[in-house]
């Protein structure tokens, strides 16, 4: 079962509104929690529960605080709700893409008005010198599904290009 949610808006401290905080963490964190409850009877031993994370849990990120602390808190259910499935035969995992071309990113930097900067920037800080593709992403999670990945739970699976893990 993959628990994909995840909106942000860019917003630096002085100007994030209760609102949007809101908002962020109730698709974000609320969302994934409940998602993840409803799922959970239909599940049995063997099961994968795969949460999409972010690079962002794990470096500061400029005007996108709210949601890398969204991204943050998946991480951490990750990492209880293993211990709470203990014994379940269920395994839990976060899987966290750094920059990939994806409409959700491509349209939210398009309304930046600075969208080849941004991606040129983007692509800088990564190591292997270009952006994901969501088929990459979907390599890694089918990977989580499998029986492949057997031996992990409570883990986060970065598939970054080395974005964040260098």
């Amino acid at each position: 079962m993959l628990a994909n949610a995840g909106l942000g808006d860019t917003q630096p401290i002085g100007s994030i509104t209760e609102e949007s905080f809101d908002r962020i963490f109730g698709v974000n964190v609320k969302g994934t929690l409940f998602t993840v409850q409803k799922a959970l009877p239909m599940m049995t031993a063997g099961g994968s529960i795969i949460l999409t994370g972010s690079t962002t849990d794990q470096m500061g990120t400029p005007a996108f605080s709210v949601y890398s602390a969204s991204k943050a808190d998946i991480r951490n259910f990750a990492r209880s709700w293993a211990l709470d499935l203990v014994g379940t035969g269920i395994r839990v995992n976060v899987l966290s893409p750094g920059p990939t071309s994806t409409p959700g990113l491509l349209n939210g930097l398009a309304r930046s008005g600075q969208q080849e900067a941004m991606m040129a920037g983007l692509i800088a800080k990564t190591p292997l010198g270009r952006m994901g593709d969501p088929d990459e992403i979907a390599a890694a999670a089918l990977f989580l599904a499998s029986n492949d990945s057997s031996f992990m739970t409570g883990s986060e699976l970065c598939v970054d290009g080395g974005y964040a893990q260098i």
